[in-house]
């Protein structure tokens, strides 16, 4: 079996090691959803990493709703995206742009209009906005004639994401964003050809990986699935099903990877007390199989011993240790992040993480 140090081939992508950094948002671009100087410093410490998938990254200004996190849907975005992608590259890194649209937990104080989803269903809690956390609002159920926009958005920010220096692209369909309320019958109540029957609610992701496949190129093209139990307000009656459905999907596509997102036990931020999926979604997927978990080394590396993933994407160690590959081949002490600073705009918590 592989070992975290060894290379993997995940399409287009040679990357020197299976110790994927995994999508973290930061909160270090504009209020325009430009990125900043600063985050070309970030992504290059992390160079290290066999890839970077970036923060998650707006399609459109409708589908983005978290303050100060980038865009690629316009020119101004995409110039400040070249420093970012040639630092990386000047490290000798890899880098993907993370492709999202958040769906109903788009908050209109910040995108400007009322948020869509697959139904008119109001997720819990609140939204973050510029003015402090603030009650979500009631989505607008997507109008089938509004599809192909959506789909000539994905379009536009994947050959954005190239035109920037991105060596590919990965679509958010995770964490009960947009795709997400699609996937899962908790959340999409639709009675159209999008809604019901599980080969109806995965169209939207079959339909968007194809938008973005033919745009760049299955080997530049990943996906983000997370078949845990109720996140972002979403959850599905029966997961195993659906999820193994969405990957075996995927596979026949041809996508370059999968990277899957499911946490067991207390994860801070998505805890799940159901059994995993990931196994049977393994099964399924002929390609890459990412898996991230809330892993240290050890987990990771027993992950791989026993074939259950190809790669293992690690978020949060990532933040605090940038050279985190270093660390774990030399079995370093890691730093611990501070969670003060995981969304401020400084530097602080940033990139001034020291290396071992």
């Amino acid at each position: 079996m592989p070992t975290l140090f060894d290379a993997i081939t995940l399409g287009a992508i040679e990357a020197p090691n299976r110790i994927i950094m995994a999508p973290l948002t930061r909160a270090r671009a504009t209020r325009g959803a430009v990125p900043t100087p600063l985050m070309a410093e970030y992504y290059a410490q992390r160079a290290s990493a066999g890839l970077i998938i970036s923060e998650a990254t707006g399609i459109s200004r409708v589908g983005l709703g978290w303050p100060h996190a980038p865009g690629l849907w316009n020119d101004e975005q995409v110039a400040a995206w070249q420093p970012v992608t040639d630092a990386v590259h000047a490290a000798g890194g890899r880098i993907v742009a993370q492709l999202w649209h958040m769906g109903r937990v788009v908050h209109p104080s910040v995108s400007g209009e009322q948020p869509v989803s697959s139904s008119a269903i109001t997720a819990p809690d609140h939204a973050h906005t510029y003015e402090g956390n603030q009650p979500y609002v009631e989505p607008r159920a997507l109008e089938i004639e509004e599809i192909p926009r959506l789909l000539a958005d994905y379009a536009r920010a994947a050959r954005n994401a190239v035109a920037a220096g991105f060596d590919g692209v990965q679509i958010h369909a995770a964490n009960g964003y947009l795709i997400d309320q699609f996937l899962r019958d908790g959340v999409n109540k639709r009675q159209d050809a999008y809604g019901g029957s599980i080969e109806n609610r995965i169209r939207l992701l079959d339909e968007v990986t194809r938008a973005v496949v033919d745009a760049v190129g299955a080997d530049r093209t990943g996906v983000r699935l997370s078949p845990n139990g109720l996140v972002n307000g979403a959850d599905d009656s029966d997961p195993e099903p659906l999820f193994t459905a969405a990957a075996r999907l995927l596979s026949n596509i041809g996508i370059a990877f999968l990277e899957v997102r499911e946490p067991q036990g207390d994860s801070r931020f998505i805890p799940s007390s159901q059994a995993p999926i990931s196994p049977a979604m393994r099964k399924a997927f002929a390609g890459p199989f990412i898996l991230n978990s809330d892993l240290d080394r050890e987990g990771g590396q027993a992950v791989l011993d026993q074939g259950l993933a190809d790669a293992i994407s690690f978020g949060r160690p990532f933040i605090a240790n940038p050279d985190l590959p270093h660390r774990f081949e030399r079995e370093l002490a890691l730093t611990k992040g501070n969670p003060a600073t995981y969304y401020s705009q400084g530097a602080e918590g940033y990139v001034d993480y020291p290396v071992a």
